[in-house]
């Protein structure tokens, strides 16, 4: 079994140095390079390697935002590559992650290789590490993005942009101010990836951001609707509703 390795770094040179020491190591197979996080995004979606040698510092979107985005999709073993200061290294070993330090050494990329060879032999993956979806759900509660993938592109939406969600059959849909964004992922796994206390599901077809709600008002028969600061009025599931009523009362703003 060969391992399939994707190689994510914005410094080119620092991809070629990871290509070059895997040329020795007849078990791994480089399925591809990417220079920058949107692409990787796409490329693990794609080509579901084994092993992502992943920078963690990236413009626009870094290396923990990247798994963010794919792990509903795709869990790979990851090595991380950073130039981060030791006091972030030790807090990536508190987490239980591998990683290169820059500038590394062959021993130490051996030994990170190995490790991850291991695990994927074992049918264990990076992502599946407790520690690492906790580390994860935290960066996630503190980004002010979310990545999604909608028509082939990668939208980078800010949170504060993101008035309600509707569920859209095999699809979703994000209504960010005047747009709709179409993205092919199920309420659930989306709701997992929006920071709680800020995202509600107010219903099984609806999430709301809680900046957006406006009032709550009762329509007979014990059924309610949200109203938007928008004009949008959404539906409230009947076992969604005690989730609301003490954040939102009837007939007053949030």
């Amino acid at each position: 079994m060969k391992v399939r390795a994707l190689i994510v770094d914005d410094e080119p040179l620092a991809r070629q140095r990871i290509r070059t020491l895997l040329k020795d190591e007849p078990e791994v197979d480089v399925v591809g390079e990417c220079g920058d996080a949107a692409s990787a995004v796409n490329e693990i979606v794609s080509l579901e390697p084994d092993l992502i040698f992943l920078d963690v510092q990236m413009p626009v979107m870094n290396g923990f935002e990247v798994l963010d985005a794919t792990q509903d999709k795709h869990r790979p073993a990851i090595i991380f590559v950073t130039a981060y200061d030791q006091y972030a290294v030790q807090a990536f070993e508190s987490n239980a992650l591998d990683y290169l330090l820059k500038p590394y050494k062959r021993g130490r990329f051996s030994d990170a290789l190995a490790k991850a060879k291991a695990q994927i032999l074992r049918g264990q993956s990076g992502l599946e590490n407790d520690k690492l979806v906790r580390l994860l759900e935290q960066i996630r509660s503190e980004s002010q993005r979310l990545v999604v993938r909608s028509a082939g592109r990668v939208l980078f939406l800010r949170l504060d942009e993101i008035d309600w969600i509707e569920a859209a059959g095999n699809y979703v849909l994000l209504h960010a101010r005047s747009e709709a964004h179409e993205i092919r992922e199920k309420m659930n796994a989306l709701e997992r990836r929006l920071p709680a206390g800020r995202f509600l599901r107010i219903h099984r077809s609806y999430i709301v951001n809680l900046d957006s709600a406006q009032e709550l008002r009762p329509c007979g028969g014990g059924e309610y609707v949200l109203a938007l600061r928008q004009g949008k009025e959404l539906p409230v599931g009947a076992s969604y509703l005690k989730r609301i009523q003490f954040l939102v009362r009837p007939g007053s703003r949030p």
